[in-house]
């Protein structure tokens, strides 16, 4: 099983930026995005399972997360950043049905990638 992210970079605050995390070699039910801040725990940001979706309450509303069945590839639109939401971005997916809000309800992980929003 191979996750590979793509997408991150350096924004200024209000501005949107939209991660993609290709899957390959599994068939997956739970994707999702979580993220971790310098000296600080991961932590969940939004999940999908059979087209449900879940996020974080701090991303609400900013955040859409979705899922391309045929390009097996989860994105994570970001819109309206703020400097709170600088840390690295990881996918992560199981082939279990879960909500996806937790980090050990998963078992592949993408290595990650940096999202810095500058003020």
């Amino acid at each position: 099983v191979q996750l590979v992210e793509s997408g991150g970079g350096l924004v200024q605050a209000g501005d949107s930026l939209t991660l993609s995390c290709a899957a390959s070699g599994g068939t997956f039910i739970t994707e999702g995005w979580f993220r971790q801040a310098p000296g600080k725990e991961r932590e969940f940001v939004a999940s999908m399972a059979f087209s449900k979706a879940f996020y974080r309450d701090s991303v609400k509303g900013r955040f859409t997360i979705a899922k391309d069945n045929a390009k097996n590839t989860v994105t994570l639109q970001m819109n309206s950043l703020k400097p709170d939401d600088t840390a690295i971005y990881y996918c992560a997916t199981t082939a279990r049905f879960y909500t996806g809000t937790r980090v050990n309800e998963f078992n592949y992980w993408g290595q990650g990638t940096q999202v810095t929003v500058s003020s």
